[in-house]
């Protein structure tokens, strides 16, 4: 019996596509794809080419002190590198995935112990203005990034209508050498301009060790996101590769006086709320805020950590989370404003779940929030086992955008909401602000009411909860 076989233009086209994805996964090797040169302290970094750097503490990537000299933008928000470029319209970063360890807030804080709450994980590091050949030095210790994963995963976020191009290398498991997993970045919710960028391995692919890819994101949706590996995404997702992401709306850097009248003026906004054409005057100005920090929330199995990290059987039906976690602490290193080095040394928590002001010298102090002024809150879930319910005492909450979108129904009505408590499951994202008018100085706490996450594993009080400051006189 003959079997005859047609194709049409419709099946042969997407085969030839995916043809030459995995040609050009297999053959990529490492490399930046980058179109600006990275802006540092100094002026520009070219990473394909360190001599051509305008900066003279960049040209030569070999140099003992380079990394000392050789300096990112830093972002003030975030205290990482911005990713800015010698192209206003561009932004670069570049991470490399692999694993690596972090302290649990029930540590022997002492010293006496330095194996105590100290949990294997994998994640994401920032290797942002390391030039390309040494990329893979970097994940291997050449540049003394061995075991360098960071819970939460580095932080990202843009501008609306930025290009955002973000280089990720993996480097592999140092401890689990076993394990050749490839790895993706899944933008969550982000409407991606082709299926490769996605990082869902059913249709896109992994990047395999030793290999680079160069995910592509044109944001022209503004709002609160969320990023995480999507390869083997229940174990790698409880491991710890998640992290923050948000896109600041076009409206920031305009005047707006709201309420109307008021005289209270806001620069900066969580979403474009006063829409052209057609804008809403009595809504204008309505998501204005004075400070802006992000959180995210999370939980850690100890003993499924312990399983992963010690060869044994993944008990994936019995994972339970024992530690509750903002941006990767939980109380009281949530109020730290410094980084958190691991057991081997490394930064391996690098982001506070308090806003933070960066001090000359380098060192971080606790941003109060002055009596009057509104906190936005950008609050997700990347949890891979609760909804988590948070809920802050003594000062209103107002939820102005959920899933990366504005709070507004069909006819422009605004279907903000005011309320006690928000609970969110993993994948959810809200915009909360809140407004301390009327709010008397003090320290006030955020926190989950979900009692069982107020614990660090089997030490009582600590978990998902952290400090907002607000200081006089009232503004």
């Amino acid at each position: 019996m003959r079997v005859q076989i047609k194709f049409s233009i419709f099946t042969i086209i997407p085969l030839l596509v995916l043809l030459f994805a995995a040609q050009q996964a297999m053959a990529w090797g490492v490399n930046y794809q980058c179109p600006a040169n990275l802006l540092t302290e100094n002026g520009y970094l070219d990473v394909k080419n360190p001599a051509n750097s305008s900066d003279p503490g960049c040209r030569d990537p070999y140099a003992m002190d380079f990394f000392d000299t050789c300096k990112p933008l830093i972002d003030p928000v975030t205290g990482q590198p911005s990713g800015a470029t010698t192209d206003p319209n561009v932004v670069c970063r570049s991470i490399v995935c692999g694993d690596g360890h972090a302290y649990m807030a029930d540590r022997d804080r002492t010293g006496a112990d330095p194996d105590a709450a100290d949990t294997y994980i994998f994640s994401f590091g920032d290797v942002t203005g390391v030039p390309e050949e040494l990329l893979m030095g970097a994940g291997m210790g050449m540049m003394n990034y061995t075991g360098a994963a960071q819970i939460s995963a580095p932080t990202f976020f843009a501008r609306e209508g930025q290009e955002f191009y973000l280089t990720l290398t993996n480097v592999g498991m140092i401890e689990r050498p076993d394990l050749f997993d490839a790895h993706t970045v899944h933008y969550h919710g982000f409407p991606n301009a082709a299926p490769v960028f996605d990082g869902e391995p059913m249709a896109s692919f992994g990047i395999t060790m030793g290999d680079s890819l160069t995910y592509y994101y044109n944001n022209v949706n503004p709002g609160t996101y969320m990023w995480h590996c999507h390869v083997e995404a229940a174990e790698h997702m409880q491991m710890g590769m998640l992290g923050n992401l948000f896109i600041l709306p076009n409206q920031d850097g305009t005047f707006i006086v709201y309420p109307a009248g008021s005289g209270k003026t806001y620069t900066k906004f969580a979403h474009n709320d006063c829409p052209t054409p057609n804008p809403n005057p009595s809504m204008c100005g309505s998501t204005g805020y004075d400070v802006m920090y992000f959180l995210q929330e999370a939980g850690f199995d100890p003993a499924f950590h312990y399983a992963d990290h010690t060869y044994n059987k993944l008990d994936f039906a019995n994972m339970t989370d024992t530690y509750g976690l903002l941006n990767g602490r939980g109380y009281p290193d949530t109020v730290n404003p410094e980084p958190i080095a691991n057991v081997n040394g490394y930064t391996a928590q690098p982001t506070p779940a308090i806003p933070f002001t960066i001090n000359p010298d380098g060192s971080r102090s606790p941003l109060a929030i002055l009596a009057g002024q509104k906190l936005l809150i950008r609050l997700s879930s990347l949890s891979t086992v609760d909804f988590y319910t948070v809920t802050v005492l003594g000062i209103p909450m107002r939820v102005v955008g959920q899933g990366a979108q504005l709070l507004r129904g069909p006819t422009g009505i605004n279907t903000a909401v005011t309320t006690g408590s928000v609970m969110l499951g993993g994948g959810e994202a809200v915009d909360i602000i809140l407004d301390t008018t009327n709010v008397a100085p003090g320290t006030y706490f955020l926190y989950t009411t979900n009692l069982n996450a107020l614990s660090n594993d089997a030490e009582d009080f600590g978990g998902m909860m952290t400090e907002i400051i607000v200081s006089g006189p009232a503004v």
